[in-house]
């Protein structure tokens, strides 16, 4: 079954199987920032914008990205925040295997309140799990982002 999606801010056609997910989909395709850690929306490493929101993706059908926006982090040019690199900063980054969905996730947060509190960036990532560094550093790098997103505008 074909369905028309725009990936990445590109529209595109894609062939799908019966009860593929949006994961394999994406990974079929070539995107392995999208993990798949458990397959049961447990982890959060396959985590995806669709619509601009943050959602997993090994718990999605890829026929239900039919007509909607799917980016993933090779897609997130401009999150506003410097995520990315808040991320690198602060150290963050040890193995990354949970880093672009955290970065994904964040920008969805940031998108919807510009200042956080850390309680509530904590939660908002509560979905994301990281085995390296205990969130201290992740939660350390979004703060660390609204602090220079917030000086750029101010300056």
């Amino acid at each position: 079954m074909n369905i028309e999606l725009t990936l990445n801010r590109d529209l595109t056609t894609v062939d799908v199987a019966p009860g593929e997910t949006l994961l394999e989909m994406l990974r079929r395709l070539g995107f392995t920032s999208v993990k798949d850690g458990c397959a049961h929306g447990d982890c959060g490493t396959c985590a995806v914008l669709i619509d601009g929101r943050a959602a997993t993706a090994c718990l999605l059908f890829a026929a239900q990205a039919d007509g909607r926006e799917i980016t993933t982090i090779e897609g997130l040019v401009d999150d506003g925040f410097g995520l990315a690199e808040a991320m690198l900063d602060v150290g963050a980054v040890q193995c990354g295997f949970c880093i672009p969905a955290m970065i994904l996730t964040a920008a969805d947060l940031l998108r919807r309140e510009s200042a956080p509190t850390r309680a509530e960036i904590a939660t908002y990532l509560a979905g994301n799990l990281c085995r390296c560094t205990g969130y201290v550093k992740q939660l350390d790098a979004v703060e660390l982002a609204i602090a220079r997103a917030e000086e750029v505008t101010s300056g």
